[in-house]
């Protein structure tokens, strides 16, 4: 029952990981920025520049519990793996690419709005970090990619279609929530786990937000348009489902397909794509940017 509540508490206040390390760790400099969600919430995150003059730039929008670094396990109540962006950052950068790696609403140093969605309020937070990118003289407007990581997937496809235009989005594991729930609460809590899974809506309803049995990033998938977007799912992953994301790439009007990326029997392995195949990472910014 303590991992239940534990879990669901997690699942509608999220948890603030500390930031461990800056971009200074793998040899960048960098700039401490902070502006706003489109609903007014302060995001913080680091802007690491290109050495080109109106480079295209790349947004990381990192997953449910992490931080703009990435993730540090061991601070959650099941089982999970350390996941390192600022390695990739370096290999963007060094390509000609600006980034900007910030903290969701909720996570890291940004501020507060709750409950999370896993997607539809922290579009906002995206959107916001478009707008911010788009007043730097020395970005170019027009050339902006994503890199979203599970959840950070599911906020990059609600919130594409409210800043076109977007290059181009690396979707790793997105997820429809209600299911991954599912899944999630099964491996972790045992047969009764889906059941209790579908209580969380309860606390969606009071707190007046998205239903998460309503949560769909194939209906904004939709609308964008003219947006590439490669999915990528790890093929061990044993909470989220290649049925789900092969429906997203359906659904994308740009969608390259899914790649399956070789992992073992873990969901986090598969979050290794973007650390162990770097060239084609940079590879597919660089022909669609």
């Amino acid at each position: 029952m303590f991992s239940a509540l534990a879990i669901a508490r997690l699942g509608i206040f999220g948890s603030r990981l500390p930031l461990a390390r800056t971009p200074a760790a793998v040899g960048l400099s960098y700039e401490d920025v902070s502006f706003l969600a489109s609903d007014g919430v302060e995001l913080r995150g680091w802007y690491v520049a290109a050495d080109v003059p109106r480079a295209p730039t790349i947004v990381w929008v990192h997953g449910w519990l992490w931080n703009r670094a990435g993730n540090i396990a061991g601070r959650v109540p099941f089982v999970d793996r350390d996941v390192d962006f600022l390695p990739v950052t370096r290999v963007l950068r060094d390509a000609g690419f600006n980034v900007l790696l910030f903290d969701l609403a909720n996570h890291g140093e940004s501020g507060k709005r709750l409950p999370l969605t896993q997607g539809p309020w922290e579009s906002r937070d995206f959107v916001g970090a478009v707008r911010y990118l788009r007043s730097r003289p020395e970005v170019d407007p027009e050339r902006i990619g994503v890199i979203g990581m599970s959840a950070g997937g599911n906020t990059a496809l609600y919130g594409v279609p409210d800043c076109q235009p977007i290059r181009a989005v690396l979707a790793v594991q997105p997820t429809k929530v209600a299911r991954f729930n599912a899944r999630f609460a099964l491996d972790m809590l045992g047969v009764f786990g889906p059941m209790i899974a579908v209580t969380s809506d309860l606390a969606n309803v009071l707190m007046r937000a998205p239903l998460y049995r309503r949560h769909d990033p194939a209906v904004p998938a939709r609308a964008l348009g003219s947006t590439v977007v490669q999915y990528v799912h790890g093929a061990g992953d044993p909470w989220g489902e290649l049925s789900v994301i092969e429906a997203f790439s359906a659904a994308t009007p740009g969608s390259l397909g899914v790649i399956i990326h070789p992992s073992s029997s873990g969901r986090y392995e598969g979050y290794g794509y973007v650390s162990t195949r770097t060239d084609e990472v940079v590879g597919f910014f660089r022909e669609h940017l």
